[in-house]
Protein backbone atom coordinates (compact mmCIF):
# COMPACT_ATOMS: atom_id res chain seq x y z
CA UNK A 1 0.00 0.00 0.00
CA UNK A 2 1.12 3.46 -0.58
CA UNK A 3 2.61 6.00 1.98
CA UNK A 4 0.38 8.96 2.52
CA UNK A 5 2.22 12.42 1.65
CA UNK A 6 1.73 14.73 4.51
CA UNK A 7 4.03 18.05 3.72
CA UNK A 8 1.99 20.82 4.78
CA UNK A 9 4.72 22.42 6.30
CA UNK A 10 6.62 22.50 2.40
CA UNK A 11 3.26 23.28 1.08
CA UNK A 12 2.96 26.40 3.26
CA UNK A 13 6.46 27.33 2.72
CA UNK A 14 6.10 27.29 -1.24
CA UNK A 15 2.79 28.96 -1.05
CA UNK A 16 4.30 31.96 1.38
CA UNK A 17 7.61 31.66 -1.25
CA UNK A 18 5.45 32.40 -3.95
CA UNK A 19 3.44 35.45 -2.11
CA UNK A 20 0.10 33.48 -2.28
CA UNK A 21 -2.88 33.92 -0.19
CA UNK A 22 -4.25 30.14 0.91
CA UNK A 23 -7.40 31.08 -1.25
CA UNK A 24 -5.43 32.52 -4.70
CA UNK A 25 -3.40 28.65 -4.06
CA UNK A 26 -6.43 26.76 -4.01
CA UNK A 27 -7.58 28.26 -7.20
CA UNK A 28 -4.81 27.10 -8.67
CA UNK A 29 -4.53 23.72 -7.46
CA UNK A 30 -7.95 23.28 -8.12
CA UNK A 31 -8.94 22.65 -4.50
CA UNK A 32 -10.87 24.26 -2.16
CA UNK A 33 -9.39 26.89 0.55
CA UNK A 34 -10.38 25.02 3.68
CA UNK A 35 -9.04 21.45 2.22
CA UNK A 36 -5.57 23.62 1.16
CA UNK A 37 -5.85 24.50 4.75
CA UNK A 38 -5.69 21.22 6.12
CA UNK A 39 -3.11 19.93 3.97
CA UNK A 40 -1.39 22.76 5.27
CA UNK A 41 -1.77 21.93 8.97
CA UNK A 42 -0.97 17.82 8.14
CA UNK A 43 -4.68 16.84 8.17
CA UNK A 44 -5.12 16.09 5.05
CA UNK A 45 -2.41 14.32 2.66
CA UNK A 46 -1.19 16.28 -0.15
CA UNK A 47 -2.94 13.60 -3.37
CA UNK A 48 -1.36 12.48 -6.70
CA UNK A 49 -4.12 15.41 -8.23
CA UNK A 50 -2.45 18.28 -6.18
CA UNK A 51 1.34 17.18 -7.00
CA UNK A 52 0.70 17.04 -10.64
CA UNK A 53 -1.07 20.50 -10.02
CA UNK A 54 1.84 21.56 -8.36
CA UNK A 55 4.37 20.51 -11.03
CA UNK A 56 1.87 21.96 -13.99
CA UNK A 57 1.39 25.51 -11.95
CA UNK A 58 4.66 26.45 -10.16
CA UNK A 59 7.22 24.11 -12.73
CA UNK A 60 7.66 22.26 -9.85
CA UNK A 61 9.68 18.55 -9.56
CA UNK A 62 6.86 16.99 -7.44
CA UNK A 63 9.55 15.52 -5.50
CA UNK A 64 10.52 18.77 -3.99
CA UNK A 65 7.33 18.48 -2.19
CA UNK A 66 7.35 14.71 -1.21
CA UNK A 67 8.87 13.50 1.82
CA UNK A 68 11.87 11.58 0.23
CA UNK A 69 14.88 13.87 0.18
CA UNK A 70 13.35 15.71 3.86
CA UNK A 71 13.24 11.96 4.85
CA UNK A 72 17.19 11.41 4.78
CA UNK A 73 18.10 14.74 5.79
CA UNK A 74 15.94 13.54 9.38
CA UNK A 75 17.55 10.14 9.02
CA UNK A 76 20.94 11.34 8.61
CA UNK A 77 20.07 14.30 11.62
CA UNK A 78 18.50 11.87 13.70
CA UNK A 79 21.96 9.68 13.80
CA UNK A 80 24.39 12.80 13.99
CA UNK A 81 22.11 13.93 17.03
CA UNK A 82 22.92 10.69 18.91
CA UNK A 83 26.64 11.82 18.96
CA UNK A 84 27.35 12.21 22.55
CA UNK A 85 28.58 16.15 21.75
CA UNK A 86 25.07 16.35 21.58
CA UNK A 87 24.45 16.55 25.35
CA UNK A 88 21.14 15.01 26.83
CA UNK A 89 18.44 12.28 25.20
CA UNK A 90 18.67 12.60 21.29
CA UNK A 91 15.18 13.10 19.91
CA UNK A 92 13.16 10.15 18.30
CA UNK A 93 12.92 10.20 14.11
CA UNK A 94 9.72 11.19 14.14
CA UNK A 95 10.32 14.87 16.72
CA UNK A 96 13.50 15.09 13.80
CA UNK A 97 11.01 14.25 10.96
CA UNK A 98 9.00 17.90 12.12
CA UNK A 99 11.81 19.89 12.58
CA UNK A 100 13.65 19.27 9.00
CA UNK A 101 10.03 19.87 7.24
CA UNK A 102 9.75 23.41 9.49
CA UNK A 103 13.49 24.36 8.33
CA UNK A 104 14.90 21.44 5.73
CA UNK A 105 17.47 24.31 4.89
CA UNK A 106 19.24 24.66 8.63
CA UNK A 107 18.82 20.75 9.09
CA UNK A 108 21.09 20.63 5.60
CA UNK A 109 23.08 23.37 7.28
CA UNK A 110 23.81 21.06 10.88
CA UNK A 111 24.84 18.51 8.67
CA UNK A 112 27.36 20.11 7.02
CA UNK A 113 28.62 21.52 9.84
CA UNK A 114 28.66 18.26 12.08
CA UNK A 115 31.06 16.84 9.19
CA UNK A 116 33.17 19.72 9.25
CA UNK A 117 33.69 18.57 12.84
CA UNK A 118 33.97 15.47 12.93
CA UNK A 119 37.06 15.38 10.17
CA UNK A 120 38.03 18.76 12.06
CA UNK A 121 38.66 15.98 14.89
CA UNK A 122 40.12 13.21 12.94
CA UNK A 123 42.57 16.10 11.74
CA UNK A 124 43.60 16.57 14.99
CA UNK A 125 43.99 12.96 16.19
CA UNK A 126 46.19 12.58 12.30
CA UNK A 127 48.26 15.55 13.87
CA UNK A 128 48.80 14.15 17.25
CA UNK A 129 49.83 10.75 16.04
CA UNK A 130 51.59 12.60 13.78
CA UNK A 131 53.95 15.01 16.37
CA UNK A 132 54.01 11.30 18.58
CA UNK A 133 55.41 9.20 15.94
CA UNK A 134 58.11 12.90 14.85
CA UNK A 135 56.62 12.85 11.09
CA UNK A 136 56.11 15.72 9.17
CA UNK A 137 52.16 16.62 8.91
CA UNK A 138 52.19 17.18 5.28
CA UNK A 139 50.39 14.74 4.61
CA UNK A 140 47.68 15.69 7.09
CA UNK A 141 45.00 16.84 4.11
CA UNK A 142 41.21 15.67 4.48
CA UNK A 143 41.03 14.00 1.63
CA UNK A 144 38.42 11.77 2.09
CA UNK A 145 36.13 15.11 2.70
CA UNK A 146 35.48 16.16 -1.02
CA UNK A 147 34.25 12.62 -1.53
CA UNK A 148 31.81 12.66 0.92
CA UNK A 149 30.59 16.31 -0.06
CA UNK A 150 30.07 15.52 -3.43
CA UNK A 151 28.47 11.94 -2.80
CA UNK A 152 26.31 13.82 -0.55
CA UNK A 153 25.15 16.41 -3.27
CA UNK A 154 24.32 13.54 -5.65
CA UNK A 155 22.41 12.19 -2.38
CA UNK A 156 20.21 14.70 -2.49
CA UNK A 157 19.42 15.06 -6.19
CA UNK A 158 17.88 12.11 -5.44
CA UNK A 159 21.16 10.15 -7.17
CA UNK A 160 19.62 11.66 -10.89
CA UNK A 161 21.56 14.23 -13.07
CA UNK A 162 18.50 15.23 -15.79
CA UNK A 163 20.68 17.88 -17.43
CA UNK A 164 23.51 15.00 -18.08
CA UNK A 165 21.23 12.07 -19.12
CA UNK A 166 18.82 14.29 -21.20
CA UNK A 167 22.69 15.74 -23.32
CA UNK A 168 23.82 11.30 -23.55
CA UNK A 169 20.20 10.71 -24.53
CA UNK A 170 19.99 13.23 -27.66
CA UNK A 171 23.69 12.59 -28.39
CA UNK A 172 23.24 8.93 -28.49
CA UNK A 173 20.12 9.16 -30.79
CA UNK A 174 21.56 11.78 -33.04
CA UNK A 175 24.71 10.10 -33.74
CA UNK A 176 22.72 6.16 -33.92
CA UNK A 177 25.64 5.03 -31.80
CA UNK A 178 24.66 1.32 -31.77
CA UNK A 179 23.78 0.21 -28.25
CA UNK A 180 26.22 -2.68 -26.73
CA UNK A 181 28.56 -2.00 -28.83
CA UNK A 182 29.86 1.66 -29.24
CA UNK A 183 33.43 1.43 -28.82
CA UNK A 184 33.90 1.89 -33.07
CA UNK A 185 30.91 4.54 -32.98
CA UNK A 186 33.15 6.77 -30.42
CA UNK A 187 36.39 5.93 -31.40
CA UNK A 188 35.26 7.89 -34.82
CA UNK A 189 33.52 10.22 -33.30
CA UNK A 190 35.96 11.89 -30.99
CA UNK A 191 38.29 11.73 -34.20
CA UNK A 192 35.57 13.36 -36.53
CA UNK A 193 33.99 15.85 -33.61
CA UNK A 194 36.97 16.64 -31.29
CA UNK A 195 39.96 15.59 -33.66
CA UNK A 196 41.39 13.11 -30.55
CA UNK A 197 42.74 9.75 -31.45
CA UNK A 198 42.10 6.83 -29.62
CA UNK A 199 45.60 3.97 -28.89
CA UNK A 200 46.13 0.98 -27.09
CA UNK A 201 49.12 0.90 -25.53
CA UNK A 202 51.47 -2.14 -26.65
CA UNK A 203 53.13 -2.22 -23.36
CA UNK A 204 51.92 -1.87 -19.75
CA UNK A 205 54.56 -0.53 -18.29
CA UNK A 206 56.00 3.10 -18.35
CA UNK A 207 58.99 4.56 -17.07
CA UNK A 208 59.40 1.24 -14.85
CA UNK A 209 55.97 2.16 -13.78
CA UNK A 210 52.17 0.74 -14.49
CA UNK A 211 50.78 2.59 -16.93
CA UNK A 212 47.35 4.47 -16.26
CA UNK A 213 44.62 2.74 -17.32
CA UNK A 214 43.70 5.87 -19.45
CA UNK A 215 45.74 8.85 -19.92
CA UNK A 216 44.53 11.56 -21.90
CA UNK A 217 47.41 14.15 -23.89
CA UNK A 218 46.11 17.24 -24.66
CA UNK A 219 49.13 18.07 -26.75
CA UNK A 220 48.79 15.31 -28.97
CA UNK A 221 45.03 14.91 -29.03
CA UNK A 222 45.52 11.14 -28.13
CA UNK A 223 43.81 9.10 -25.42
CA UNK A 224 46.45 6.49 -24.56
CA UNK A 225 44.22 3.22 -22.89
CA UNK A 226 46.12 0.31 -20.95
CA UNK A 227 45.41 -3.05 -22.51
CA UNK A 228 44.43 -4.33 -19.63
CA UNK A 229 41.32 -2.48 -20.06
CA UNK A 230 39.13 -5.34 -21.16
CA UNK A 231 37.84 -4.95 -24.60
CA UNK A 232 34.61 -4.44 -23.95
CA UNK A 233 34.92 -2.00 -21.20
CA UNK A 234 36.71 -0.04 -23.24
CA UNK A 235 33.65 2.41 -24.84
CA UNK A 236 32.90 3.60 -21.05
CA UNK A 237 36.37 5.23 -21.17
CA UNK A 238 35.97 6.77 -24.80
CA UNK A 239 32.25 8.21 -23.52
CA UNK A 240 34.01 9.88 -20.24
CA UNK A 241 36.38 11.48 -22.29
CA UNK A 242 33.73 12.82 -24.85
CA UNK A 243 31.95 13.79 -21.64
CA UNK A 244 34.56 16.53 -20.37
CA UNK A 245 35.41 17.48 -24.07
CA UNK A 246 32.02 18.12 -25.06
CA UNK A 247 30.10 18.86 -22.18
CA UNK A 248 32.66 20.36 -19.80
CA UNK A 249 30.56 24.00 -19.76
CA UNK A 250 27.30 21.99 -18.94
CA UNK A 251 29.25 20.23 -15.64
CA UNK A 252 30.83 23.58 -14.95
CA UNK A 253 27.36 25.11 -14.58
CA UNK A 254 26.37 21.85 -12.33
CA UNK A 255 29.37 22.28 -10.24
CA UNK A 256 28.61 26.11 -9.77
CA UNK A 257 24.99 25.45 -8.49
CA UNK A 258 26.06 22.41 -5.93
CA UNK A 259 28.03 25.39 -4.17
CA UNK A 260 30.77 22.61 -2.89
CA UNK A 261 33.50 23.79 -0.21
CA UNK A 262 36.80 23.90 -2.36
CA UNK A 263 38.42 23.62 -5.37
CA UNK A 264 38.97 20.11 -4.34
CA UNK A 265 35.50 19.03 -4.40
CA UNK A 266 34.65 20.52 -7.60
CA UNK A 267 37.34 18.93 -8.81
CA UNK A 268 36.00 15.37 -7.30
CA UNK A 269 32.60 16.74 -8.61
CA UNK A 270 33.90 17.14 -12.34
CA UNK A 271 35.29 13.19 -12.26
CA UNK A 272 31.70 12.15 -10.77
CA UNK A 273 29.68 14.29 -13.25
CA UNK A 274 31.71 12.77 -15.89
CA UNK A 275 31.51 8.91 -14.96
CA UNK A 276 27.81 9.31 -14.82
CA UNK A 277 27.77 11.12 -18.46
CA UNK A 278 29.92 7.95 -19.56
CA UNK A 279 27.24 5.38 -18.13
CA UNK A 280 24.16 7.56 -19.35
CA UNK A 281 26.01 7.49 -22.89
CA UNK A 282 26.39 4.14 -23.08
CA UNK A 283 22.94 3.12 -21.44
CA UNK A 284 20.74 5.72 -22.64
CA UNK A 285 17.85 6.60 -20.29
CA UNK A 286 14.70 5.45 -22.10
CA UNK A 287 16.55 2.39 -24.17
CA UNK A 288 18.24 1.27 -20.24
CA UNK A 289 14.83 1.65 -18.36
CA UNK A 290 12.31 0.04 -20.79
CA UNK A 291 15.18 -2.99 -20.78
CA UNK A 292 15.44 -3.19 -17.42
CA UNK A 293 11.72 -3.14 -16.68
CA UNK A 294 10.97 -5.67 -19.28
CA UNK A 295 13.98 -8.10 -18.29
CA UNK A 296 12.57 -7.32 -14.52
CA UNK A 297 15.62 -5.75 -13.41
CA UNK A 298 18.30 -9.10 -14.33
CA UNK A 299 21.69 -7.94 -13.86
CA UNK A 300 23.49 -9.94 -15.20
CA UNK A 301 21.24 -10.40 -18.34
CA UNK A 302 21.35 -6.16 -18.75
CA UNK A 303 24.97 -6.73 -18.13
CA UNK A 304 25.63 -8.46 -21.71
CA UNK A 305 22.69 -6.08 -23.33
CA UNK A 306 24.59 -3.26 -22.92
CA UNK A 307 28.07 -4.44 -23.16
CA UNK A 308 29.22 -2.67 -19.80
CA UNK A 309 30.26 -4.02 -16.13
CA UNK A 310 28.56 -5.31 -13.69
CA UNK A 311 28.64 -2.61 -11.82
CA UNK A 312 28.58 0.16 -13.89
CA UNK A 313 24.66 -1.67 -14.28
CA UNK A 314 24.27 -1.81 -10.21
CA UNK A 315 25.33 2.03 -10.69
CA UNK A 316 23.18 2.84 -13.48
CA UNK A 317 20.15 0.89 -12.38
CA UNK A 318 20.02 3.16 -9.21
CA UNK A 319 20.12 6.45 -11.24
CA UNK A 320 16.77 6.07 -12.79
CA UNK A 321 14.53 9.19 -11.42
CA UNK A 322 13.52 11.13 -14.22
CA UNK A 323 10.00 12.31 -13.35
CA UNK A 324 7.23 10.72 -14.94
CA UNK A 325 9.67 7.93 -16.43
CA UNK A 326 10.99 6.67 -13.01
CA UNK A 327 12.30 2.58 -13.14
CA UNK A 328 12.37 0.83 -9.36
CA UNK A 329 14.01 3.32 -6.80
CA UNK A 330 17.53 1.44 -5.16
CA UNK A 331 19.99 2.03 -3.03
CA UNK A 332 23.55 1.36 -4.40
CA UNK A 333 26.88 0.63 -2.62
CA UNK A 334 30.29 -0.99 -2.98
CA UNK A 335 32.21 -2.47 0.18
CA UNK A 336 35.88 -4.12 0.26
CA UNK A 337 36.41 -7.09 2.53
CA UNK A 338 37.11 -5.13 5.62
CA UNK A 339 33.73 -3.29 5.95
CA UNK A 340 34.63 0.04 4.34
CA UNK A 341 32.16 1.82 2.32
CA UNK A 342 33.57 2.87 -1.22
CA UNK A 343 30.50 4.24 -3.37
CA UNK A 344 27.28 4.77 -2.18
CA UNK A 345 24.01 5.88 -4.02
CA UNK A 346 20.42 5.98 -3.37
CA UNK A 347 16.96 6.84 -5.03
CA UNK A 348 15.47 5.22 -1.54
CA UNK A 349 15.18 6.34 2.23
CA UNK A 350 17.41 4.12 3.02
CA UNK A 351 20.29 5.21 5.29
CA UNK A 352 23.91 4.77 5.27
CA UNK A 353 25.91 5.31 8.10
CA UNK A 354 27.66 8.90 7.74
CA UNK A 355 30.94 7.18 9.40
CA UNK A 356 32.16 3.84 10.04
CA UNK A 357 30.94 0.34 7.57
CA UNK A 358 28.02 -1.37 6.98
CA UNK A 359 25.50 -3.58 9.36
CA UNK A 360 27.03 -7.17 9.52
CA UNK A 361 24.20 -8.74 8.98
CA UNK A 362 23.68 -7.54 5.67
CA UNK A 363 24.22 -9.79 2.85
CA UNK A 364 26.85 -7.86 0.77
CA UNK A 365 29.29 -8.67 3.45
CA UNK A 366 28.46 -12.34 3.36
CA UNK A 367 29.06 -11.85 -0.72
CA UNK A 368 32.97 -12.76 -0.14
CA UNK A 369 32.28 -15.98 0.84
CA UNK A 370 30.14 -17.17 -2.32
CA UNK A 371 32.24 -14.59 -5.01
CA UNK A 372 30.46 -14.28 -8.05
CA UNK A 373 27.05 -15.66 -7.01
CA UNK A 374 24.25 -12.93 -6.53
CA UNK A 375 22.92 -13.51 -3.06
CA UNK A 376 19.01 -12.57 -2.30
CA UNK A 377 18.10 -10.89 1.50
CA UNK A 378 14.64 -9.43 2.86
CA UNK A 379 15.81 -6.46 5.52
CA UNK A 380 14.09 -4.70 7.70
CA UNK A 381 15.74 -1.19 9.12
CA UNK A 382 15.30 0.89 12.12
CA UNK A 383 12.66 2.74 10.48
CA UNK A 384 10.27 -0.40 9.78
CA UNK A 385 10.73 -0.27 6.18
CA UNK A 386 11.49 -3.46 4.24
CA UNK A 387 14.01 -3.86 1.29
CA UNK A 388 14.85 -6.36 -0.86
CA UNK A 389 18.74 -6.98 -1.12
CA UNK A 390 20.96 -8.33 -3.64
CA UNK A 391 24.46 -8.63 -3.54
CA UNK A 392 27.16 -10.31 -5.11
CA UNK A 393 31.07 -9.95 -5.49
CA UNK A 394 33.47 -8.29 -8.31
CA UNK A 395 36.99 -8.35 -9.13
CA UNK A 396 39.33 -5.72 -10.21
CA UNK A 397 42.53 -5.11 -11.77
CA UNK A 398 44.52 -8.89 -12.72
CA UNK A 399 45.73 -9.40 -16.15
CA UNK A 400 48.28 -11.33 -15.09
CA UNK A 401 48.89 -14.39 -12.45
CA UNK A 402 51.24 -11.79 -10.59
CA UNK A 403 48.74 -8.91 -11.44
CA UNK A 404 46.95 -7.65 -7.80
CA UNK A 405 43.66 -8.09 -8.00
CA UNK A 406 40.64 -5.82 -5.48
CA UNK A 407 37.47 -7.79 -5.08
CA UNK A 408 34.53 -5.49 -3.92
CA UNK A 409 30.75 -6.38 -2.82
CA UNK A 410 28.46 -4.58 -4.20
CA UNK A 411 24.90 -3.98 -2.96
CA UNK A 412 21.94 -3.28 -4.49
CA UNK A 413 18.15 -2.95 -2.86
CA UNK A 414 14.40 -1.37 -3.34
CA UNK A 415 11.76 -1.35 -0.80
CA UNK A 416 9.57 -4.31 -0.70
CA UNK A 417 6.40 -3.01 -2.51
CA UNK A 418 8.46 -2.44 -5.26
CA UNK A 419 9.83 -6.06 -4.93
CA UNK A 420 7.45 -7.98 -7.58
CA UNK A 421 9.12 -6.24 -10.57
CA UNK A 422 12.42 -7.56 -10.06
CA UNK A 423 13.10 -11.31 -10.87
CA UNK A 424 15.09 -11.73 -7.58
CA UNK A 425 11.81 -11.84 -5.56
CA UNK A 426 10.62 -15.12 -7.48
CA UNK A 427 9.19 -17.84 -5.20
CA UNK A 428 9.48 -14.98 -2.68
CA UNK A 429 6.08 -14.98 -0.07
CA UNK A 430 6.13 -10.70 -0.02
CA UNK A 431 3.13 -10.79 2.02
CA UNK A 432 4.79 -12.30 4.68
CA UNK A 433 7.59 -10.37 5.79
CA UNK A 434 8.33 -12.24 9.35
CA UNK A 435 11.70 -13.42 8.21
CA UNK A 436 13.14 -10.40 7.39
CA UNK A 437 16.59 -9.68 9.10
CA UNK A 438 16.31 -6.96 11.28
CA UNK A 439 19.59 -4.70 10.16
CA UNK A 440 20.68 -1.40 11.35
CA UNK A 441 23.25 1.26 9.78
CA UNK A 442 26.47 0.77 11.47
CA UNK A 443 26.98 -0.65 15.43
CA UNK A 444 27.55 3.06 16.52
CA UNK A 445 24.35 4.00 15.92
CA UNK A 446 21.98 1.44 15.90
CA UNK A 447 19.49 0.89 19.27
CA UNK A 448 18.61 -2.74 18.80
CA UNK A 449 18.58 -5.03 21.10
CA UNK A 450 20.01 -8.70 21.75
CA UNK A 451 21.66 -8.35 18.37
CA UNK A 452 24.23 -11.05 18.40
CA UNK A 453 26.09 -9.49 16.08
CA UNK A 454 26.82 -6.07 17.21
CA UNK A 455 30.54 -5.11 17.24
CA UNK A 456 30.31 -1.89 19.54
CA UNK A 457 27.75 -0.33 21.87
CA UNK A 458 25.61 2.65 20.23
CA UNK A 459 27.19 5.81 21.51
CA UNK A 460 24.71 7.68 23.20
CA UNK A 461 23.11 4.67 25.51
CA UNK A 462 24.61 3.89 28.42
CA UNK A 463 25.90 0.53 29.37
CA UNK A 464 24.53 -2.32 31.71
CA UNK A 465 27.65 -4.40 33.38
CA UNK A 466 26.27 -7.33 35.33
CA UNK A 467 28.56 -9.67 36.28
CA UNK A 468 26.13 -12.25 37.13
CA UNK A 469 24.65 -12.93 34.78
CA UNK A 470 25.88 -13.77 30.58
CA UNK A 471 23.64 -13.19 27.40
CA UNK A 472 23.07 -13.96 23.88
CA UNK A 473 24.05 -10.29 23.01
CA UNK A 474 27.43 -9.21 23.64
CA UNK A 475 26.34 -5.31 25.17
CA UNK A 476 23.88 -4.70 27.51
CA UNK A 477 22.49 -1.31 27.32
CA UNK A 478 20.17 0.94 28.67
CA UNK A 479 16.87 1.19 26.54
CA UNK A 480 16.02 4.60 25.01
Amino acid sequence: MKSKNFAGARLKRLREERKLTQADMAVLLGVSPAYLNQMEHDRRPVTERVLVALADKFALDPRLISEAKEDRIAADLAEVLRDPVFQGKAPGLRGVKRDVEAAPDLAARTLTLYDAYRHLLDDYRQLADRVAGDETLRELEGVQYPYEEVRDFVYFRNNHLVELDQAAEELAAREDFRIGDMMDDLTGYLSRRHGIRVVIAQEDMQAGRPRPLRHYQEERRTLVLSPRILVNRRAFHLAYQLGLREFGPLMDQIIAGASLSSPESDAVARVGLANYFAGALLMPYGRFRDTAEALRYDLEALEVRFGVSFEQICHRISTLQRPGQEGVPFYFLRVDIAGNISKRHSATPFTFARAGGACPLWNVHAAFSQPGSILVQLARTPDERTYLCIARTVTKGGGGYMEPRRQFALGLGCEVKYAHRLIYSAGMDLTDLSAAIPIGAACRVCERANCAQRAFPPINRRLVVDESRKRFAPYEFEAG
